[in-house]
This record gives C-alpha cells, sequence and structure tokens, in this order.
C-alpha cells in the first residue's frame, strides 16, 4: 500500500507528551496515528468514549441531594402521575 503524507497541527506541549509516551511504548507519533486511524474505520466511529469527566452544576447538586435522599420524587404508579409530578 503506497504511503502519504499529512499534515496536522497539534500544539507542540501536546506532541512533546505524547511522543515521550509513545518512545517508552516503543512507537512513533506516524505509526500511533496510524493505529488510531485504522482502528476507526474497523469500529466505524471514534474508537473511545468522548464525554465530559466532571458532571456539570446541576447533576452535581442534584446527586448530591439524591444522595441525602432530599427531592426524591416516585416511584409513580401510572404515566399520568408522573407528568403530574413534572408539571408541578
Amino acid at each position: 500500500m503506497a504511503k502519504v503524507s499529512a499534515n496536522i497541527s497539534i500544539d507542540a506541549e501536546t506532541k512533546a507528551k505524547a511522543q515521550a509516551l509513545l518512545a517508552e511504548l516503543g512507537m512513533d507519533l506516524s505509526t500511533a496515528v496510524n493505529i488510531f486511524l485504522k482502528q476507526m474505520i474497523y469500529e466505524g466511529g471514534i474508537p473511545f468514549n468522548i464525554t465530559r469527566e466532571i458532571p456539570n452544576k446541576t447533576t452535581l447538586a442534584a446527586i448530591e441531594s439524591a444522595n441525602k435522599g432530599e427531592d426524591m420524587y416516585g416511584p409513580f404508579d401510572s404515566v399520568a402521575e408522573l407528568m403530574e409530578a413534572l408539571n408541578a
């Protein structure tokens, strides 16, 4: 398979840290990018979840309330009861 060049922009610090880690793993940046692209093709998308690690303030407040047993609603016996609670 013919090789082609691709130019990508990476900030210098990220590139240096990635190269240092990859050197410990015994590969270079080009090999790592090729592995990533092949895995992306194999999986039909980004090969890892892209999520926020830290919940936002609203979610954190809800988690804290739930842990304290505050503002708990339900269970509901019907959709009508659920809708009544949601609209209250």
